[in-house]
């Protein structure tokens, strides 16, 4: 039988090619995805421990009441005199946005960073490497990394301007170094300061964010940690430098391992999608040798011994498919590795890493797919009777087999639907969404099986329109797309499965972005938005200037502050009283926002209806900062509409700045007169000193942004995705191959009666048409219901929230679905139309 089986695989090369394809493409995905995060994973754990050479322990400062501390100075001087202690260094570091030579931003804002020079009694920084001039040693310079200068074509000696979160200066360019600062590996900068001057940015004169501390060789980082802690302010945190590689090393992996558990899905999606294409070639090869087998069967093999030889063949396919696909996903790993590189994201160097588990994984799942899909056929070739097998291809399903698939799928079906609405109404999103998952899968397989039971009366409806469009040839489509419903639902299946992913998460991306639309249309009357490149909180400066502004006719900060109310620590907004009601559309539901001018405090209705709060209720809010603590009573005047970009608490700023030693303005808000206009927005950018560090955006730079982060991962989905697709359009090549082979003698006896070849091509697209749009409409309907589910999770976090359906893209994927049909038919419309009628006449 192992003679036979290997026999068999050989004989039958072309109709296992697919089949070879289909796992080839998952187990890459599976050993490409593993290979790559464990490269990443290594790399970014070698750069840190990199970070860590020659240090012995390091400290961090501490943060009390959300204010930095800092290190003093004093301390390092200290630790310098310790027995064992080789050098003491101390960082600051922070945000610095480098303008290139158009005055725009380098970089991405959150991975624009800044620091010290801190040069060791050699006159060089251990951390950093110059290729050009010097380290900044006074107020007036800075250095540069690398990639940064090219990027802003800057030269030692050159004036470059460089934003802090602050006013905007400029500074002499003494040096250009390499590093590999994770942030730069990003695509971000690094600027170094004199140390003072850095101080002075970040944190405060005399004080460090981190300190490091090198030891003699005859010294342990352990003693050196022992002397060090007494000498620390409280709450400072010291590890050796082992110890701070650990945990970095576990953080990084930590967040590998989510990536590699998104990649390893869609990967699982590819294989299970895979599972239909695989179980209707070994349908079909059983088909080919169904006489083969009876004869085998009548000279005295098993049931079993049958069995297994079709297992045998599925272990060889699925072993040489998983090797080709593991050195496949070999050069995936490494063309994703310059992918990233090309994208901006630089990985630190080191090698590919191939881990044993990544074979083994690879390898047993790729084997284990196949054979798991080969193993119903096998059991259905088993089952044959020699006697039945002598004169029929098939055995007929019985009416009592088709029931119980139909009863099963049906309940699978109504129990995945029952669950998936139940989580769309659970008040805890992401409890909800975990439901929707279980209830997904479970309606997902029950439709899976119900799918051949569908295929006949959802193919009966379009069949009129098949005859009268395309006569004999649209019938014959008709009637041929449900001759083997089981075949047919394989390979729709495989098309759902990708639709309903698809489509679920373009309903959820255009639910989102429609929500996006109104926020910015129906809760903002300014022109424009003012924040931070960095995110970081907008320095009173801004303010300032924007006031001085000539054009400008309102304005309000949105200023994120927390407070106690009736005992409660909650977040509140401060606004401008006289000009909130001018920027954001608040409209009143009681009371008066002149309230907010009198000293009194405005709620969202969310947040008074929650705490059971109205108009004329007297609040104790109790204010705490700088040292100090007050409580007052405080009148609610007005309960407004909730508006996404105020808290449920809005109340004058003017409360909040004795307590608040730098304020969290998140961003502000400006009207001008005339409305938005690139003059207009120009004005502003002037006002600011052309500060690229700061943004000003209108309505449709944040629809545009928010929109497009969406949009992105919905392409990056789309990407991840398409791999099931490839599969999918596989099994319908699979299937139609399969039809035609079944069919010689039907479309011999055909040809002979005067149907044409063109009449047979197109009696095979059409077949394929309707089978593909047919699986892409299940999927369709299913991916809606999951969309809208999904989305009723967000409703509790999205003000106004509404389903949108996005008819545009479902129709694109309509057509889409029917394109795919008609081109994978092109091979077997082909080879049907080109049969010699004679042969195929006398085919059995």
């Amino acid at each position: 039988m192992l003679r036979t089986a290997l026999r068999n695989v050989l004989a039958h090369k072309a109709r296992l090619l697919m089949t070879v394809l289909a796992v080839m493409l998952g187990v890459a995905f599976v050993s490409g995805t593993l290979v790559f995060t464990d490269t990443l994973g290594n790399a970014f754990r070698n750069q840190s421990a990199k970070s860590y050479d020659n240090i012995a322990v390091a400290v961090e400062a501490p943060v009390k009441d959300g204010r930095e501390v800092g290190i003093p100075a004093s301390a390092l001087k200290r630790i310098e005199g310790l027995d064992g202690v080789a050098a003491v260094t101390g960082r600051v570091s922070g945000f610095a946005g480098v303008a290139d030579q158009d005055g725009k931003l380098i970089g991405v804002g959150w991975s624009n960073k800044g620091g010290n020079f801190a040069p060791g009694k050699d006159g060089k920084d251990a951390a950093y490497d110059f290729v050009e001039g010097t380290g900044p040693l006074t107020a007036d310079r800075i250095a540069l990394d690398r990639a940064t200068a090219d990027r802003g074509d800057y030269r030692v000696g050159d004036t470059v301007r460089v934003s802090t979160d602050g006013p905007v200066r400029e500074f002499s360019l003494a040096g250009i170094f390499t590093t590999e600062d994770g942030a730069v590996n990003a695509g971000g900068s690094l600027v170094l300061f004199d140390t003072a001057v850095a101080q002075r940015q970040y944190l405060r004169p005399g004080h460090y964010h981190h300190v490091t501390v090198a030891a003699h060789p005859t010294t342990t980082a352990q003693q050196v940690l022992e002397g060090v802690r007494p000498l620390l302010p409280e709450e400072a945190i010291a590890r050796t430098a082992g110890a701070w590689a650990d945990r970095e090393a576990e953080a990084i992996e930590s967040s590998v391992e989510g990536l590699n558990t998104v990649l390893l899905a869609f990967a699982g999606i590819a294989l299970f999608v895979g599972i239909f294409l695989i179980a209707n070639t070994f349908t079909m090869l059983v088909a080919q040798r169904t006489r083969e087998l009876a004869l085998m069967r009548a000279v005295g093999a098993s049931r079993r011994q049958v069995k297994r030889s079709i297992i045998l063949e599925a272990l060889f396919v699925g072993t040489l498919a998983s090797a080709i696909g593991f050195g496949v996903g070999l050069g995936l790993a490494a063309g994703l590795r310059s992918a990233m590189d090309s994208w901006g994201v630089k990985i630190p160097a080191g090698p590919l890493v191939v881990s044993p588990t990544a074979v083994l994984a690879a390898l047993g799942v790729g084997i284990a797919v196949t054979v798991l899909a080969a193993w119903l056929p096998a059991r259905r070739a088993a089952k044959i009777p020699p006697v039945a097998a002598m004169s029929s291809v098939h055995a007929p399903a019985t009416s009592g087999s088709l029931l119980v698939r139909t009863l099963a799928g049906a309940a699978l079906t109504a129990v995945g639907a029952a669950a998936i609405a139940t989580g769309a109404s659970f008040e805890d999103g992401d409890d909800g969404r975990t439901v929707i998952a279980v209830g997904a899968f479970l309606a997902l397989i029950g439709v899976i099986v119900l799918i051949p039971q569908l295929a006949r009366p959802v193919v009966a409806l379009v069949r009129p329109l098949l005859r009268g469009g395309f006569g004999v040839a649209g019938e014959l489509a008709g009637r041929n797309a449900v001759r083997n419903p089981r075949r047919t639902g394989a390979t729709a299946s495989a098309l759902a499965i990708g639709l309903t992913l698809i489509t679920g998460l373009t309903v959820i991306g255009a639910t989102l972005g429609a929500s996006i639309e109104r926020a910015t249309t129906d809760n903002v009357l300014g022109h424009y938005a003012v924040a931070t490149a960095s995110g970081n909180p907008v320095d009173e400066s801004v303010l300032t200037a924007l006031e001085r502004t000539e054009g400008v006719a309102a304005l309000s900060p949105q200023q994120a502050a927390e407070v106690r109310i009736e005992g409660e620590v909650r977040t509140v907004s401060g606004v401008s009283a006289d000009d909130v009601h001018r920027v954001l559309d608040l409209p009143v539901v009681s009371g008066s926002l002149d309230a907010l001018g009198r000293g009194e405090i405005a709620l969202t209705r969310t947040s008074a209806d929650e705490n059971g709060w109205q108009t004329g209720d007297t609040l104790a809010v109790t204010f705490e900062g700088r040292g100090q603590k007050d409580t007052k009573q405080l009148t609610v005047g007005a309960v407004v509409q909730d508006n996404e970009f105020v808290s449920g608490v809005v109340l004058p700023r003017e409360m909040l700045a004795p307590y608040e030693e730098k304020p969290d303005i998140r961003e502000v808000w400006v009207t001008m007169d005339g409305g938005a206009s690139p003059v207009n927005e120009q004005v502003l950018i002037d006002a600011l000193g052309n500060d690229p560090g700061i943004t000003v955006s209108d309505k449709q730079d944040i629809r545009t942004k928010l929109g497009g982060m969406i949009n992105t991962m919905l392409y990056i989905m789309y990407g991840l995705l398409g791999m099931a697709l490839i599969i999918a359009v596989l099994g319908v090549v699979n299937t139609l191959a399969m039809s035609v082979f079944e069919r010689q003698q039907e479309i011999g006896l055909l040809r002979a009666v005067g149907l044409d070849r063109r009449g047979v091509k197109r009696m095979i697209r059409l077949e394929a048409l309707v089978i593909s749009v047919f699986g892409a409409a299940v999927g369709i309907v299913l991916g809606t219901f999951l969309g809208w589910a999904i989305g009723e999770t967000f409703r509790n976090n999205i003000p106004d929230y509404a389903l949108t359906l996005p008819w545009d893209r479902i129709g694109l994927f309509l057509l889409l679905a029917g394109a795919v049909g008609v081109l994978a038919a092109l091979w077997p419309a082909r080879s049907a139309a080109g049969l010699d009628v004679l042969t195929a006449v006398k085919t059995e």
